[in-house]
């Protein structure tokens, strides 16, 4: 076993990238780009976290403690105990973070009751890259945003945190009454503009306005969802698109805090890391639900490791955190094909499945898309420098326009832009109805969903020519996709409490079929209107047993049952995820270019 692990929170762009499952240090975000390998078999089974009780004593780590109680005085003098400085509160998490050594951490355990769990700070990444083959993505037209639009519905008088690498000052983030970024905090000191790029790409996809191509001289225009949202921009990714755990709580809690002043009701995570251990304990996923309970959508980008067979799970049981929560809006990838007809897109190969470790949950939600997507940049930042072949030229949009690159537009891919169409979506939902609770947001758009697909899909990657078969189970697709004008349309109201909406959990029988576990604190299942087969649709929902548990269609071979390592893996109580079957070089190609 690797003794040092390396952990990426990344903003979900198109790479099949082992770091998703690698090697873990004390956390930092950063973009999906990034690759790196390693191995972890550890059950969970401590008060500190298997990655952190893995490193040498001696070793200096970020960490979080976690406390069953707010932490108190007598918390601080424990502490001071084993030679740590008072910590820095992350309330979100109800701890502090510190610097400690493994050492330090095993004593403060033993000697505090009140801890509740230690684990490193990690990192985190955005998940995104361009690609030099442009063509139109057409995206709000195959998700029937203009229907939307037609209703006189943009977003606005809403407010959308993208905590993500910062928001660039660009005009189609402007309206006739202003820039629609009305606050801006940095929590990585570098200042709150955008230098990497990913986070201006993520803001325009949620509500870009379209200035820099409306007009008689352009044939087409870039939109996001909502056109007219105000964007709350916190940024937590560095040049580099990293950051970590206590980054993105702090930026979390202070969307809580800003909630009233700016009417934020929806939270955009295009970024995330591996798993480590259940929601239940993961700092970042307790920071997400309390972000939910009070008031605010939350909408996380799946990940990208959907190739992933390291562990011959052929991808399933890649869902990274904080997507892996029951609570949030876990949204994977689609590819539209390069036509405004939804009927031929696809799947993303890259796009991470479920169901998430430890837990079993359903995971994605749903999915929008997400390859080769088109939104905003701006010259000079780290992406458009480092991939320039992801400029897109003007004769794209512009009548008459030539093949010299665009200065406001750029393509990239991965459910890094996936989850700002859902972000998008729900601020149009909440302008229409801001009666609407997170979890009646949730279930709309889930039963809402559109849920026609094909069996199985085979795509390509456009450099190494490898193909990659894709299941369209439960696990892959979640409740469908996203669909703009159903959400709209849709009258029906789940349970306005917290909760009533949660992704709900699976369990193999001894014949080993896969079913969802019914529960009496959700909706699913439990009538006509929130059926199980009326949510996720028939094409994923093959029947039921004889408790009346509704059975997953699939292959479940293709879910961990062709290996014992693979069984382990998905239904087991421990992680196991070794080197990536992508190399390094690999995964950069495929953040780049997209998926065919």
């Amino acid at each position: 076993m690797n003794t040092e692990k390396r952990t990426h929170l990344r903003t979900w762009g198109p790479t099949c990238n082992s770091a998703a499952w690698g090697t873990c240090v004390p956390a930092v975000l950063a973009a999906y780009l990034m690759v790196s390998t390693g191995s972890l078999a550890l059950a969970q089974t401590s008060t500190i976290s298997p990655d952190l009780v893995g490193l040498p004593d001696g070793t200096r780590v970020d960490v979080i403690v976690q406390y069953y109680e707010p932490p108190t005085n007598s918390d601080d003098d424990a502490a001071a105990a084993v030679g740590l400085n008072r910590g820095k509160a992350l309330r979100l998490a109800r701890g502090h973070h510190f610097n400690m050594s493994p050492a330090q951490a095993k004593q403060l355990a033993r000697l505090n009751s009140n801890i509740k769990y230690i684990s490193p700070d990690r990192p985190v990444e955005s998940t995104a890259a361009a690609d030099s083959s442009a063509t139109l993505d057409y995206y709000p037209l195959t998700v029937n945003a203009q229907i939307g639009w037609g209703l006189g519905l943009d977003g606005t008088g809403i407010g959308v945190a993208v905590i993500d690498s910062g928001i660039i000052d660009i005009p189609d983030l402007h309206s006739n009454t202003g820039y629609r970024v009305v606050y801006n905090q940095d929590f990585t000191g570098g200042g709150s503009g955008d230098a990497y790029g990913h986070g201006s790409h993520v803001a325009g996809i949620v509500g870009g306005g379209g200035k820099n191509s409306t007009g008689s001289k352009y044939f087409y225009t870039f939109k996001g969802i909502a056109p007219n949202v105000n964007l709350i921009n916190l940024r937590v990714l560095n040049q580099s698109g990293q950051g970590s755990d206590s980054m993105v709580i702090a930026a979390i809690d202070q969307a809580i805090n800003l909630k009233a002043q700016y009417n934020i009701r929806v939270i955009n995570l295009s970024l995330g890391r591996p798993v480590y251990e259940s929601y239940t304990l993961d700092p970042l996923c307790q920071a997400v639900e309390r972000a939910w309970k009070a008031g605010i959508v939350v909408v996380v980008a799946a990940g990208n490791q959907g190739r992933n067979n390291s562990a011959n799970t052929s991808g399933y049981g890649t869902i990274n955190a904080p997507a892996n929560d029951h609570y949030v809006i876990t949204v994977g990838a689609l590819k539209t094909m390069g036509t405004s007809n939804r009927a031929d897109d696809l799947v993303a190969s890259y796009s991470s499945k479920g169901p998430t470790l430890y837990d079993h949950l359903v995971k994605p939600d749903l999915v929008a898309p997400g390859n080769r997507i088109i939104s905003l940049y701006k010259a000079g930042i780290a992406l458009a420098t480092q991939y320039p072949g992801n400029e897109i030229p003007f004769s794209l949009y512009q009548t008459g326009g030539g093949s010299t690159a665009s200065s406001t537009y750029y393509r990239l891919s991965g459910t890094s832009m996936a989850a700002p169409m859902v972000s998008g979506t729900a601020a149009l939902m909440l302008q229409q109805n801001p009666a609407l609770t997170p979890d009646q947001v949730k279930a709309r758009l889930m039963k809402s969903a559109y849920k026609v697909f094909p069996p199985y899909s085979t795509a390509s990657d456009p450099t190494t020519g490898v193909s990659y078969t894709s299941q369209y189970d439960i696990f892959t697709v979640g409740a469908g996709y996203l669909d703009v004008q159903a959400a709209l349309s849709n009258t029906d109201l789940a349970p306005a409490t917290a909760g009533s909406a949660l992704s709900p959990q699976v369990a193999v029988n001894a014949n080993g079929s896969v079913y969802l576990v019914n529960s009496a604190s959700v909706i699913w299942g439990d009538s006509i209107v929130w059926g199980d087969s009326i949510v996720w649709g028939t094409s994923v929902i093959s029947g039921t047993n004889i408790s009346g548990q509704s059975i997953i269609w699939g292959s479940s071979a293709c879910w961990g049952a062709n290996t014992t390592q693979g069984y382990s893996v998905i239904w087991g109580d421990s992680i196991v995820w070794g080197t990536s079957n992508t190399t390094g070089g690999e995964a950069t190609t495929i953040a780049i270019n997209g998926e065919n």
